[in-house]
């Protein structure tokens, strides 16, 4: 990075953690806040929240769904809570989506009385309803639905009509015509700030197109481009590609876009949003996942739109969505998004700056191990030397003398609201960690992995407690349970107190029956402690480990064993199939029977038991990638015993293969990694080709 470049971003990063509160008068007026609203008035001065049909429902929905869908959104108090836009997504419009006179018309068997009175009918419930098109022309087998080609004024004005609150403007069109995002879309604005019927309608500009996942494409066409001139005409702007596929949206992914989202925060503010796309309960995360999810986009100051059925959803995922302490934080008046505080990495500290002053502060693991997280109130823009701190998720508040730490699960965030102290001294910040898995039968746990047991082992498990509040703690006290029929010994004593700025390790060895049956297993650790004035005070914490199926036997085929755990950029892996299951494995020409087939980024993770000797395969690309196209299809390949990588193909393209022999004497996990070769997962459909092991 040029000094510079280096110098504007520090300084920008300590403008957002210092710059002063805005003051209690309106805001001032937004561009794109569209005709019909005052002067001094801003359209969505918050993020807007709603749902969308795009995950949830598909192309194919009705004006009976949607209205299900609408009643759900008030039954369930996701209405109540914020979420009050019905977004219809693509797929409305009628096969033949213009009458001959050249207005939109939609679906005539799903929506046999038009939208009108669909749309009264969900303003009858008290909320908003929200469209969709596209920004480019109509063009029938690359593109569902258009307003270019001289129709923005006219589709503007039909929404106005129909009375819709918001409008999603897609791109999919106008990257088949080759279209300039900022031209049509500043075009489009103009068209929806001017409807004939003066009325507000929210802008979600939704440019999906990135490089190389879709394939090569210049950088002002991107969305990663949107930031340079969407804030001001819009109200939020998708800032990279979809979050996922429709049921298949995965953590990483998650990931990738709040990290591409994060790129410019300076352009956020009230009535102008980054857009990292839609939130998304119970479609391929675990609740763990969506909560950080949640957390993320709460400190990103991010529109909240839920991409799943609500219909479906359980009562768990609902009261995430709705929790009040997470919402309070991303509809802060202030509508600062966050800055990563410290380096990146597997752990990494995000901090918002509040409206009242305090901070929003996200301490995110991006691992596969639990961990034990800290920063200090100056690192996250605060002076003094007492912090109150509520956690969001818990509701625990707690005062700290300066160091704010918490037990963070894998894939988890904690997600604190941090402000000045005052008045007497609370109770004490004290930290429980997770039961982590230090050792199996002697030997130390890989870092950063779920942790791998089988029936019969001896597991040494540490549960970390430290009190980083302004009183002491006395008597503090760990206890572990475990499954049915295993057996927990506590190592050590317990210390009398620890004093404010002390720590100490609490241990214990954990033995499974020989009958342990296979699949995901909890530790759940009880911490209590004494606080003078407050009594005797209990945390909770529990983490995850596996627990293995039982480890190969003879000569086989690996990729027909069980595996403990599996995933593929896309879709899911294959068995003897390439990925997805469409063709037999194939490379260079030549058809292999068996095999693995996955997408990058990949982990496919086998329980050896250290009874292997050996493994051999032929791993590259599968010729399927020439079907797609000329981008993309590279990958990298490594074999990795107990954490250490044993073999390393180094890049493959699609035109070379490479052999795998590896020595696997006393491996008792064997992760196959598939990575990206640096070009991101754009047509990278990998094999490990004839994946043989002798045990």
């Amino acid at each position: 990075m040029k000094r510079p470049v280096l110098t504007a971003v520090l300084a920008l990063t300590a403008g957002l953690l210092t710059a002063p509160a805005p003051a209690q008068a309106a805001p001032a007026a937004t561009p794109g806040a569209g005709t019909g609203t005052a002067p001094s008035q801003v359209l969505s001065p918050t993020p807007y929240q709603g749902w969308n049909t795009y995950f949830g429902l598909g192309g194919n929905f009705s004006e009976q769904s949607v209205r299900e869908v609408a009643d759900a959104l008030v039954d369930r108090g996701l209405a109540k809570a914020g979420y009050d836009i019905v977004w219809l997504d693509g797929g409305w419009q009628d096969p033949e989506p213009r009458t001959a006179a050249g207005d939109l018309q939609a679906d005539r068997t799903r929506f046999p009385n038009g939208l009108k009175p669909l749309v009264d009918y969900i303003h009858g419930k008290g909320l908003r309803a929200g469209i969709y098109t596209d920004a480019g022309p109509y063009i029938p087998g690359k593109c569902g639905l258009g307003s270019g080609g001289g129709y923005y004024q006219r589709d503007a004005d039909q929404f106005a009509a129909w009375e819709f609150d918001a409008v999603k403007v897609d791109f999919l069109c106008g990257i088949a015509a080759d279209l300039d995002p900022k031209t049509v879309y500043t075009e489009f604005a103009h068209a929806l700030r001017n409807n004939a019927s003066g009325r507000p309608i929210i802008f979600n500009l939704c440019n999906p197109v990135t490089s190389p996942d879709w394939g090569n494409y210049p950088e002002e066409q991107q969305s990663t481009y949107s930031w340079t001139y969407a804030p001001a005409i819009a109200q939020s702007w998708r800032t990279y590609t979809d979050v996922g596929f429709v049921g298949d949206i995965k953590f990483k992914d998650v990931l990738r876009n709040y990290d591409a989202n994060a790129r410019h925060p300076e352009v956020a503010g009230p009535g102008h949003f980054n857009d990292p796309d839609y939130v998304a309960p119970e479609l391929g995360m675990t609740d763990e996942e969506f909560r950080t999810q949640m957390s993320l986009w709460a400190v990103a100051a991010a529109p909240l739109v839920i991409g799943s059925d609500v219909r479906k959803l359980s009562q768990t995922s609902v009261d995430i969505l709705a929790d009040a302490d997470m919402l309070a934080i991303n509809q802060d008046r202030a509508g600062v998004q966050a800055v990563r505080v410290g380096p990146a990495g597997t752990t990494e500290t995000w901090v918002k700056r509040l409206a009242d002053g305090g901070r929003a502060v996200v301490l995110l693991n991006r691992g596969e191990s639990p961990t034990v997280q800290t920063t200090t109130g100056a690192k996250i823009g605060l002076s003094g030397t007492r912090f109150t701190v509520r956690n969001a998720w818990t509701d625990q508040v707690t005062e700290s003398a300066g160091t704010i730490s918490a037990a963070v699960p894998a894939h988890g965030a904690a997600l604190l609201r941090v402000t000045p102290a005052r008045a007497l001294p609370g109770v004490p910040h004290v930290t429980a960690g997770l039961p982590t898995v230090t050792t199996v039968g002697g030997a130390a746990s890989p870092a950063n992995a779920t942790p791998v047991l089988a029936g019969g082992d001896e597991a040494r498990v540490e549960v970390a407690v430290r009190n980083d509040g302004l009183l002491p703690v006395f008597t503090p006290q760990v206890t572990l349970a475990t499954p049915a029929g295993w057996t927990v010994r506590p190592l050590g004593t317990a210390p009398r107190l620890l004093t404010p700025g002390g720590h100490g390790t609490f241990a214990f060895t954990v033995t499974l029956p020989l009958s342990a049956t296979a699949g995901t297993a909890s530790l759940a650790a009880t911490t209590s402690y004494e606080v003078l004035g407050h009594g005797r005070l209990t945390q909770r914490s529990t983490s995850s480990l596996i627990i293995a199926p039982v480890p190969p036997d003879g000569n086989v085929v690996l990729s027909h064993h069980t595996w403990i755990s599996a995933t593929s950029g896309w879709m899911s892996p294959t068995v003897d199939l390439s990925v997805g299951g469409w063709s037999p494995i194939t490379m260079l020409g030549q058809v292999h029977p068996t095999g693995l087939g996955v997408a990058s980024p990949s982990t496919v993770r086998y329980y050896l038991g250290g009874r292997c000797s050996r493994l051999t395969a032929l791993v590259g690309i599968d010729d399927a990638v020439n079907n797609v196209g000329p981008e993309g299809g590279t990958a990298t390949f490594q074999v990795v015993g107990d954490g250490k990588v044993l073999f390393d193909s180094g890049v493959v393209t699609r035109e070379a293969t490479r052999p795998v022999d590896v020595d696997l004497s006393g491996v008792r996990v064997l992760d196959l990694v598939v990575g990206d070769a640096g070009d991101g997962g754009y047509n990278d459909r990998a094999n490990w080709a004839g994946l043989n092991a002798a045990c």
